[in-house]
């Protein structure tokens, strides 16, 4: 089982970027491929970037495609978040996730606490 533990969110303007971080802990991380997922007020959570197991392979959701690049360590257990020219319509609570599936992103295994990314315009 792997824990998750995300961090390095904020609160910035529009146009700024932010670096988020997720740390894993359990051994079977590099076993997986990791995503990144957000949910904003009101709305479902939703898909915004995933990456491979081994690397270098990457998916994103249309909406941060260009703006957004997701890497993973896997010597550090850790996945990250490179998120630039960053609008309004980000701001949301991110989550990562092992992903069990990356043809539905279906994910596996429990959430962590999220953190929150906030942009004013």
């Amino acid at each position: 089982q792997v824990q998750l533990v995300e961090s390095g969110g904020g609160l910035v303007q529009a146009g700024d970027s932010l670096r988020l971080s997720c740390a894993a802990s359990g051994r079977t991380f590099s076993s997986y491929a990791m995503g990144w997922f957000r949910q904003a007020p009101g709305k479902e959570r939703e898909f915004v970037a995933a990456i491979h197991w081994s690397g270098p392979k990457t998916y994103y959701a249309d909406s941060v495609k260009g703006r957004f690049t997701i890497s993973r360590d896997n010597v550090k257990n850790t996945v990250y978040l490179q998120m630039n020219s960053l609008k309004s319509e980000d701001t949301a609570v991110y989550y990562c996730a092992a992903v069990q599936n990356l043809a539905t992103m279906r994910t596996v295994g429990s959430w962590g606490q999220g953190t929150q990314v906030t942009v004013s315009s």
